[in-house]
């Protein structure tokens, strides 16, 4: 129940603000819009304002923003006149790379504010991240995932001085306080002497909370790092430099649950990253992907006319046989990983 929350929660609102980015661009541009949908399937429930309907659909794992003249109509009312003013196809090029653009542009912001929550809201205590075979640490009983409440007697709130307060002990004994689970441990530490410096063999991460306006560069900037990261990962599995590691909807519903399990700060950054995925994801120049819209548009204003309808069909069909695909390659991988197939 928990992994079934978590997943809809963060995939609803990933798909939310990526639709919301279409949707607000397109109004603003004076597109038609017939129905802003979040979710696939059967419709829950609906309501109209203006010229808009607005649904909630069964299967929560998408979403869709109906537009004049880009979608093909289901209805008599949708059936789109060639000199429609409120035709997608009769908007300036900037108006339609806008709008097809804003989507994927949302789950970067979105991934940027989540990123500003996290920095502001969330404290995270000196954590062992990783402790190093037959260290004074292992030794002892240090473990990863301990909470260091307290060294030598002194409370501590940052790795920072539990890393001085250490390196100040080379060959004495230190006492340490840890919390491990729900009950505190009480460890003793000698560190090697290490260059006239004390060491124990762990990794320490922490993290206060930062005041808004740091928090907002440091999201800034570990978005932008964390995208960057990304495209280069891309690039290397490309060119074979790097074995390919993708992951299908039973590989993101098991990352998911698991992380769920942690806490909310490990989920929280986990929507980042899922965020930032689907919107690299979402601007690969593939055909019924954002990013191939933004090609057949750019290669139209080259052409100075629009592709014909029967290029744009096979492109399209090219992109969604590519996309396919991906999923089945990316869910053989799952079912590999987690031993299904047995």
């Amino acid at each position: 129940m928990l992994t079934l929350i978590a997943f809809v929660a963060i995939f609803g609102t990933i798909v939310l603000f990526h639709e919301l980015g279409h949707f607000t661009v397109a109004k603003l541009a004076g597109i038609r819009v017939y129905e802003f949908a979040i979710g696939f399937g059967p419709t829950l429930g609906s309501f109209r304002r203006g010229e808009t309907k607005y649904s909630l659909r069964a299967f929560p794992l998408g979403g869709f923003v109906k537009m004049a003249g880009m979608d093909e109509p289901v209805e008599g009312s949708e059936e789109v006149p060639e000199d429609d003013p409120k035709s997608f196809t009769n908007k300036s090029l900037p108006w339609r790379l806008s709008t097809i653009a804003a989507g994927p542009f949302m789950n970067f912001v979105l991934a940027i504010v989540l990123f500003v929550l996290y920095f502001m809201l969330i404290a995270v205590p000196p954590t062992v991240t990783y402790v190093e075979p037959a260290s004074p640490a292992e030794v002892a009983g240090l473990q990863a995932g301990d909470l260091f409440v307290s060294v030598n007697g002194e409370s501590v709130s940052s790795s920072e001085r539990i890393v001085e307060l250490i390196g100040l002990s080379p060959g004495q004994e230190m006492e340490m306080v840890v919390k491990r689970q729900k009950e505190l441990v009480t460890l003793t530490i000698t560190p090697d002497n290490r260059d006239g410096l004390g060491r124990v063999g762990v990794s320490i991460d922490s993290k206060p909370q930062y005041p808004f306006l740091v928090s907002v560069r440091a999201a800034v900037t570990q978005t932008w790092g964390l995208t960057t990261q990304l495209i280069r990962d891309i690039g290397m599995m490309i060119t074979g430099q790097q074995k390919v590691e993708v992951s299908g909807p039973i590989g993101i519903v098991q990352i998911v649950g698991e992380t769920a399990r942690h806490g909310f700060p490990n989920l929280l950054i986990l929507a980042v990253i899922l965020n930032i995925n689907l919107g690299l994801l979402n601007l690969l120049p593939v055909p019924v992907l954002d990013g191939g819209w933004i090609l057949i548009l750019l290669l139209e204003a080259v052409r100075g006319k629009p592709l014909a309808a029967e290029a744009k069909g096979i492109a399209q069909f090219i992109g969604l046989a590519l996309l396919v695909a991906l999923m089945l390659f990316a869910t053989f991988k799952d079912l590999a990983r987690f031993n299904l197939f047995s």
